[in-house]
């Protein structure tokens, strides 16, 4: 592969010509090298690519398409777009290897990067309704009578989700920003970093070539944009990640600050592990400290940005963790060509990265850092042939732990060797480990290895503002802790201050960050129409036939049932007590309960009267309703008491086909009412209901 690296754009593929030939001028383009070998893989340029075409493309012909998917729709074909991923990932393990990254690394990009197709796929379907508007919340009552409402409501953003990515991970970076835009409804413009952007190409053209996507929904753009953001409108989004200085250059400009513009980063951190006082040499938490200090050394090269840049240990431990460092990598780490057997860690992106890391790894030494681990002279690396030796066109570096004497030094806080680098710093109290944590400015992720709970408590107390994820670290989950440096598809990846501010992941929270939340005033009617969900206050109605004998396909929201009433007794209450085991005071000893502030006297158990409106709406005979598969939003409002009768009114509020399934959930508003038109409990009932007649 050594032509221009293709864009796809408004639905072709797309690649830099020269007018006066026709052919691509390569002369105009960013070569891209083997990061091992040197050799030539590709040439980069968007020369020529009309961008504003591309990004209005997204806002009407991929948001047509995406508009017309309800929420399960688009879940289902997330886990599609993973499916024909995973049918192809050898393809795209053989181009990683050309990136640097190993097998263990690709499977952090591919594999990683598939699994959150997968998980949100999997908490669309779970989450979010069977529509296209999210209700946020409960609903507010903005009059007496209930005629005037208030309930906030997110929908689908206007414009383009535009992916600016980092170089670490061309696939994953992608997908975990693709897939809650996608879910949302927002069609992406993807801008993978140019050093690795022929794996996120390889990634498209996979999406591409399956079918699945809808119309405009995915574009990618191989190389600069340098007139982006003078593209973008109200309605847009550009999420970020990369450097913070970068990042803050681009939040000043003018479509984000006052063209309305959503910008969201992620960007580097100088993130921190923390060993406990109590996790000595020997402990189950020291040994656990130093394996996940090593690996994120090494994977993927250093090159993450929730790597540990900062190891932060009691005085007393810093020889010994030296010492194990320096162990550990002595027998885990072999240096080389991803393609060579036994290789466990390879190179950096690019020479560019290379000598960049270098660069501030000279900065840190400067700075009062010692390097007691590795050091920076050319390392030899083993070959695919099997032989070791130097590598002059290759972006090797071999792991890097400093010590620093000072831990106020600015620099140890500041100054990122994005690579297999880390600094060792010291502390005496927990007080003063929590300030050497917060100095960073704010990290994606901070780790905390103790078995000591009253330590890890005031460990994170202190560090959690500076931090947008915290992962507490000992022997109980140490085999089972998905590490230091994995952010999870339903977990906030993203961190304060440094860090970018953002959240991306984080489950449905990512979605939303692509809708936009409003508030919706207006009649229970009203609502109701707009939301797809049955308000109290809109018109309920029967046709005399139990909506229980309905089917998905015949049954409407609103449609209801008034049942008859029932009275208590005295006996019902204790029957119900004697054979459940409930003898609560309140429903057996009548002083006692009248003098409970709640209660007039003896009354009947909630549970009793939650039953007895099963009894008073169900419908018995075999038909479309399958299972009741549970209660939400149970509460009790007024006593029972015995000689007061119930009834109950069973609504219609939502429905939600299954998009896999033969059968959907029926949300029931349920109201319980005594003989003075009171309300008694309230409460959701959830059923399954065949889609067809039974």
């Amino acid at each position: 592969m050594t032509d221009f690296l293709p864009s796809y754009v408004q639905g072709a593929w797309w690649t830099p010509t020269d007018p006066s030939t026709g052919s691509g001028n390569q002369n105009s383009g960013t070569p891209v090298r083997d990061a091992s070998t040197g050799e030539l893989v590709t040439t980069v340029s968007t020369e020529g690519l009309d961008l504003a075409a591309a990004l209005e493309y997204a806002r009407t012909t991929g948001h047509a398409s995406l508009a017309a998917l309800t929420f399960h729709q688009r879940a289902l074909l997330l886990k599609q777009f993973a499916l024909a991923l995973t049918a192809r990932k050898d393809e795209l393990y053989a181009i990683s290897a050309r990136t640097g990254a190993t097998k263990s690394d690709s499977w952090v990009d591919i594999d990683g990067g598939i699994g959150v197709l997968f998980s949100y796929s999997g908490k669309g379907r779970r989450e979010l309704p069977n529509s296209r508007v999210y209700v946020d919340g409960p609903v507010e009552a903005l009059s007496k009578d209930g005629s005037f409402l208030g309930r906030h409501v997110y929908t689908t953003l206007p414009g383009v989700a535009v992916q600016i990515n980092a170089f670490n991970f061309p696939v994953w970076g992608s997908l975990e920003k693709l897939a809650p835009a996608f879910l949302a409804g927002m069609p992406t413009l993807v801008k993978p970093a140019t050093p690795t952007g022929y794996l996120a190409e390889a990634m498209v053209r996979i999406l591409v070539e399956s079918g699945l996507l809808p119309e405009g929904s995915l574009q990618l753009v191989s190389g600069s944009v340098p007139d982006l953001f003078e593209n973008l409108r109200l309605g847009d989004l550009v999420g970020f990640t990369g450097s913070a200085s970068t990042a803050q250059a681009l939040r000043q400009h003018p479509s984000v600050q006052t063209g309305g513009v959503r910008f969201t980063a992620e960007t580097d951190s100088i993130n921190a592990s923390v060993l406990g006082t109590d996790a000595t040499e020997g402990t189950p938490e020291f040994d656990a400290y130093v394996r996940q200090l090593v690996t994120e050394m090494t994977t993927k090269a250093g090159q993450k940005c929730t790597a540990i840049r900062r190891a932060i240990v009691p005085t007393a431990s810093a020889d010994a963790v030296i010492a194990a460092v320096q162990a550990r990598i002595d027998q885990k780490t072999v240096l080389g060509d991803p393609r060579a057997e036994g290789v466990t860690m390879g190179p950096l992106a690019s020479t560019a990265q290379r000598d960049e890391v270098l660069r501030q790894v000279r900065k840190l030494e400067d700075a009062g850092g010692r390097v007691v681990v590795g050091g920076t002279d050319a390392p030899e690396v083993r070959w695919a042939d099997g032989s070791t030796g130097d590598a002059p066109e290759g972006a090797f570096v071999s792991p890097v732990l400093l010590r620093f004497d000072d831990a106020q030094a600015d620099a140890v806080h500041e100054v990122e060797a994005f690579g297999p680098v880390s600094s060792l710093i010291t502390y005496d109290t927990v007080a003063e480990a929590s300030d050497i944590v917060n100095r960073g400015g704010g990290s994606l992720v901070t780790s905390i290895a103790t078995h000591d709970r009253a330590q890890a408590v005031e460990l994170a107390t202190r560090i959690a503002p500076f931090n947008g994820r915290m992962l507490l670290l000992d022997r109980d989950d140490a085999r089972t802790s998905t590490g230091h440096g994995s952010p999870m598809p339903g977990l906030v990846h993203g961190g304060p201050g440094r860090a970018g501010g953002g959240e991306e992941l984080g489950g449905i929270r990512a979605v939303l960050h692509h809708m936009q939340r409003t508030a919706v005033q207006g009649s229970p009617e009203m609502l109701t129409a707009l939301t797809g969900v049955w308000h109290a206050g809109a018109a309920a109605h029967s046709d005399g036939r139990h909506p229980f004998r309905k089917s998905l396909a015949e049954l409407r929201i609103g449609e209801q049932i008034v049942s008859a009433s029932r009275e208590v007794t005295l006996d019902d209450i204790e029957t119900f007590a004697h054979f459940t085991g409930d003898t609560f005071y309140a429903h057996m000893d009548e002083k006692a309960a009248a003098a409970n502030p709640f209660f007039p006297g003896r009354v009947a158990h909630g549970y009793l009267l939650v039953s007895w409106a099963a009894g008073l709406f169900v419908d018995p005979e075999p038909g479309p309703v399958l299972a009741n598969y549970g209660l939400e939003n149970l509460r009790f409002i007024t006593p029972v008491s015995p000689g007061d009768s119930i009834r109950v009114e069973l609504t219609a509020k939502q429905i939600t086909p299954r998009e896999t399934d033969e059968y959907g959930e029926v949300r029931w508003d349920a109201v319980i009412r005594n003989q003075n038109d009171e309300i008694v409990a309230t409460y959701d009932v959830l059923t399954l209901v065949s889609k067809e007649p039974v």
